[in-house]
């Protein structure tokens, strides 16, 4: 089986960083798998229904350590470049604001 695709879609909150969804084989399609920040760091948890209980139980889960490491890997390298897209393109736009500036004090009021 292999991930043929990952889309993550970032979120500004303290622990959930992002919502994801992965493709396998371009015929298998997994939604609202998360990354979240722990205690140890970012893991990628799977997507889960809240029982009557309160608990939560797993949708659908890896189920083998493998593969499981193995989906978590991908998300998270392209969580990070999903980042690395948005600081530059916010790098971008803050450098164009700095010349609209510019232009402006050069023109003068």
């Amino acid at each position: 089986m292999e991930i043929t695709e990952v889309k993550v879609f970032p979120v500004n909150e303290d622990k959930l960083k992002a919502y994801v969804t992965i493709i396998f084989d371009n015929c298998f399609v997994v939604r609202d798998l998360k990354i979240i920040n722990g205690n140890t760091g970012l893991f990628v948890a799977m997507p889960s229904k809240k029982r009557k209980d309160g608990t939560f139980r797993d949708i659908a889960h890896p189920l083998n350590s493998e593969l499981r490491a193995s989906i978590e890997k991908k998300i998270l390298q392209v969580y990070e470049e999903e980042l690395k897209k948005m600081s530059s393109a916010a790098a971008e736009n803050m450098k164009a604001l700095g010349q609209k500036k510019r232009d402006y004090d050069d023109e003068g009021p």
